[in-house]
């Protein structure tokens, strides 16, 4: 309740502390809210806001609201039109239709709520057939009228008025209450009774409007009647300017504009806005804005916006805008090049020729300005300037250039495309043209006339500027930059200079040259550039590019009063002051309504007198008081508005609607995946940018944005806070709305969850202090089962090892054997060989040997010897001994040899038993019984019967079989 009270007193101060001061000239800007915008009914009934600033709109699908960005439809019961709506600054709206009557309430969790009164309304007073048309409410009163009845309800009861003729119109006065009833003139309601007002049967029928006026006065406005005043005992018609503008065009509604005017709305043809002298001040109808002319419902909101509810749509007037438009709607003049104001004229030059209408000036008695645009004979084709030099008014036309004499003009040169005109000196003045410089001079009656072409300089002159050494810069039309130096009498170049990209311009195209506070600047679409005459090269202007900011790529820059520039960016307007030395400050936002409406390139603001400038746009032209811009007050801004919380984690859904930032909400975890949306009810032209901060989530504030809602996913459970702020015009902060919500947890992390996680880590303790004694048990017994084990493959492996060394043993025994028995084989074989050597020395001794006589013996007696020496040495015995040892030695040699060369003889066998043995040629020649030579040829037939390969050892052979 405090928060809505405050919210009251500031809207209470804000439309009574700056008073609109309204202008004649033109018609303020004025917002169109199409029904394709809105996307509801095109019939809008009512207007009212509530203690947020949200308005709201009876229209003929339900209850409209609008917060500045977003449109909401709330639909009556059985779909009625909304004929009244009421809000009552706390927390309700009430709203009317056919049959029907009652209030919308926020419920918990936001949403629009529509409660019902009709219940409340005894039987035989229940408005079955009749539309709810006005309502009122009155501290802790809420009055709701019909054409049958009167309702008043206060206290959860409803008390009924009713009178013996129908009623018209309820009209609430200040604390005073009027109400028409048919063919018996105009009542007063007192509490629950009608008094009649005496003398109120001058009005005719239809009274439609009844307004605070003077001290004590009330203005009663009636269709098709006109105005009266009512002075408290009696009831007089009001002449003035705007009595048959209303009594033609059928006055339907009024309300009073904070200050000194009044709005009406007619049926016929739009607003009208007078002065307490019953003077017209404004028209604004189809023709100049409106959507449509006839006016349904009006409403003045805090900032001074005349919010008029139309037959087809909604428009919102920014009544106190320092802006006000002229438009043509029929394209009478086709698109505006340049305009300017001169001997109570306006003059707009355009693409279609020099058109001209009277202008009242500030002592003319008429205060509605109205124009009646015509066209200059003569003057057809395109008009690129309009220059006033020396109280003269030059035109700068595509077929040469012209003065303006009132509605006339004179040709004074035929030297086609005056783009601009400059002044040379204090006697001349220098124009830039398609084909080059023209240099004009005053003649006797001090008009401007045409004195000569400037020689050896042809080029398309789009801007020309003179510097303070007298050298003129001339920016070609399409690209570069000329310097010009001329000669003492200026007709002729005596020197000039192109540059371009090559000497330090950021680009050859699109530079413009322009005097800035007595200092030559040139523009591009990198920024502004200066000239240094000692390097001849040209170099950024840092420090007018920085104060710039955005409008460092300025594209034209055009003076305005003292040291105030206009800067044009591209369509983008500001005005910038550089009064204060050192210091440049740049005002756009308040023009942003310009944005995009002049013609690109060929921009073109004047200046009127010290405080109004008149600017060409597309269609038509702008006044703007600088005065009344300046003065535009910084008004504390309404809270930002949480208008929305949708779910966005599979499709989305809405959780929470309408102004939910004073509920805190809970969102299941399943859903945290949100979008939050939000807006500032603030309605006049601006640009309004948000910072947003999600307290828990985010760790700092976000940059500016416009945009209006924003997205967080995957949120884990907790409390979040999410605090946005808004900022208009890049200087006004309003203050930080929070919003709070929290993300449940997870169904498994929930209370229920939690408790049943209890019972299961218990139930699981036990069950794992069970499991763990039955394993311990089972372990043991694995244990002693181990050790058994254990015990058993300890033994076993014990005999293994035991059988192992046994066999080793006996490995160790078989080897000693087999050793022994080669050393036999050896010793046998050595013998053999000994024993053979032996009978061969025998032999060859006894060769030598003598008998008694000296004579050696006889041959028998020799061989006798010598056979049985042969027979010793080739006894089979010693080779069956050697082989059975052999055999024992080198178990199934022979077997194996036998097996594979059957067609060895014995004597091979021997031969390869003895090279196994690894002896020499001569011992085997021994045991053979044969010579050396007898060796080799066994050894070569050996070779060939075991098919050795010729670098195969024979040896090696027999050892490796």
């Amino acid at each position: 309740m405090r928060k809505h009270f405050l919210f009251a007193i500031f809207l209470f101060t804000s439309i009574w502390a700056h008073p609109a001061d309204i202008k004649s000239i033109g018609v303020p800007y004025v917002q169109n809210y199409t029904k394709a915008q809105y996307q509801s009914g095109n019939q809008n009934w009512s207007v009212t806001r509530d203690e947020h600033g949200i308005m709201y709109f009876g229209n003929d699908e339900g209850l409209l609201s609008f917060d500045g960005k977003y449109w909401q439809l709330n639909r009556m019961p059985n779909g009625l039109i909304v004929r009244s709506a009421a809000a009552d600054g706390r927390g309700k709206i009430y709203s009317g239709g056919f049959g029907e009557f009652g209030y919308w309430e926020n419920n918990k969790k936001g949403f629009l709520k529509y409660h019902s009164l009709i219940s409340l309304v005894p039987k035989q007073f229940q408005p079955v057939k009749e539309e709810t048309w006005k309502i009122y409410i009155d501290n802790d009163k809420v009055i709701f009228q019909s054409f049958g009845s009167i309702y008043i309800y206060t206290q959860g009861k409803i008390n009924v008025v009713k009178a013996p003729k129908p009623f018209l119109f309820l009209f609430k006065t200040g604390s005073r209450y009027f109400v028409e009833q048919v063919d018996a003139g105009l009542f007063e309601l007192k509490g629950d009774r009608l008094t009649y007002i005496a003398g109120s049967n001058i009005l005719g029928s239809r009274v439609l409007s009844v307004l605070p006026f003077q001290k004590g006065k009330y203005l009663i406005g009636t269709a098709k009647n006109g105005l009266f005043i009512y002075d408290g005992s009696s009831i007089k018609p009001w002449a003035n300017q705007a009595n048959d503008f209303l009594k033609t065009f059928q006055l339907n509604n009024g309300t009073i504009i904070p200050g000194k005017y009044i709005a009406y709305g007619t049926i016929l043809n739009g607003v009208i806005i007078i002065d307490t002298a019953g003077n017209v001040i404004q028209h604004i109808n189809k023709s100049s804005g409106l959507q449509n002319n006839t006016v349904l419902s009006l409403y003045v909101d805090a900032e001074q916006n005349l919010w008029a509810g139309l037959d087809n749509g909604i428009d919102r007037i920014e009544i106190n805008s320092p802006l006000y438009f002229y438009f043509d709607k029929t394209g009478k003049f086709g698109t505006v090049y340049s305009s300017i104001i001169f001997n109570d004229k306006i003059y707009l030059g355009t693409n279609q020729g020099l058109f001209y209408s009277e202008w009242a000036n500030t002592g003319s008695k008429q205060l509605l300005q109205s124009f009646d645009f015509k066209l200059i004979p003569g003057s057809q084709g395109q008009v690129w300037e309009l220059s006033l030099q020396d109280g003269r008014l030059l035109c700068g036309h595509n077929d040469g250039t012209f003065q303006v004499n009132g509605s006339s003009i004179t040709k004074i040169t035929s030297l086609s495309g005056g783009w601009t005109i400059k002044k040379f000196n204090t006697d001349r003045l220098i124009q830039g043209t398609y084909t080059g410089l023209i240099i004009y001079r005053k003649d006797a009656a001090g008009n401007w006339a045409f004195d000569h072409k400037v020689e050896g300089f042809g080029e398309p002159s789009r801007y020309v500027e003179q510097d303070n050494k007298g050298q003129i810069w001339v920016s070609h039309a399409y690209k570069g930059i000329y310097k010009v130096t001329l000669s003492a009498d200026s007709k002729k170049v005596i020197s000039q200079k192109y540059y371009d990209k090559r000497s330090g311009l950021p680009d050859s195209y699109n530079v413009g040259v322009f005097n800035l506070d007595n200092r030559i600047v040139f523009s591009s679409d990198s920024g502004f550039y200066i000239y240094d005459d000692i390097t001849d090269r040209f170099y950024k202007y840092q420090q007018l590019n920085k104060k710039l900011n955005t409008f460092a790529s300025s594209n034209k820059v055009i003076a305005a009063i003292g040291k105030k520039y206009w800067f044009i960016n591209h369509g983008r307007v500001a005005l910038a002051d550089l009064s204060v030395p050192g210091r440049l400050t740049i005002d756009s936002n308040r023009f942003s309504m310009l944005n995009g409406q002049m013609v690109q390139n060929y921009e073109n603001i004047n200046l009127i007198n010290n405080q109004i400038y008149l600017i060409s746009v597309d269609d038509g032209f702008v006044i703007l008081n600088d005065a009344d811009a300046s003065r535009q007050p910084l008004i504390k801004l309404p809270p930002v508005l949480i208008r929305q919380v949708e779910n966005i984690t599979d499709k989305t859904s809405v959780i929470t609607d309408m102004n939910s930032a004073e509920n805190e909400i809970t969102i299941p975890y399943n859903k945290n995946n949100v979008r939050i949306a939000y807006s500032l009810p603030y309605y006049k032209q601006s640009k309004i940018k948000y910072q947003y901060y999600l307290e828990g989530y985010s760790r700092q504030w976000s940059e500016w944005t416009t945009q209006t809602q924003k997205e967080f996913t995957n949120l884990s459970q907790g409390t979040y806070h999410f605090k946005v702020r808004a900022k208009i015009n890049d200087a006004n902060i309003s203050e930080v709305t929070t919003f709070t919500f929290e993300i449940l947890p997870p169904w498994y992390a929930g209370k229920l969850a939690i408790g049943v996680y209890i019972l299961l880590i218990i139930s699981l303790y036990y069950a794992i202090r069970y499991y763990y004694r039955l394993k311990l048990k089972r372990h043991r017994q694995e244990i002693q089962e181990k050790l058994q084990r254990e015990k058993e493959e300890f033994l076993r492996r014990e005999a293994i090892a035991n059988e192992q060394h046994i066999v080793t043993i006996k490995n160790e025994q078989l080897q000693a054997d087999l050793a022994s028995k080669s050393r036999e084989l050896a010793n046998s074989a050595m013998n053999i060989v000994y024993k053979n050597e032996l009978l061969q020395k025998i032999s060859d001794e006894i060769n030598n040997f003598k008998d008694s006589t000296g004579k050696k013996l006889s041959e028998d007696q020799l061989k006798k010897i010598h056979k049985v020496i042969d027979q010793g040495m080739s006894d089979d015995r010693d080779w069956n001994v050697f082989e059975n040892s052999f055999n024992e030695a080198h178990e199934n040699f022979f077997k194996k040899l036998k097996h594979d060369h059957p067609d060895l003889v014995p004597n091979d066998l021997k031969l390869c038993a003895y090279l196994r043995m690894n002896m020499s040629s001569k011992e085997m020649a021994s045991l053979l019984n044969i010579s050396l030579r007898g060796v080799e040829i066994r050894r070569y037939r050996l070779r060939k019967k075991l098919n050795l390969a010729h670098d195969k050892n024979l040896v090696e052979f027999l050892i490796e079989l």
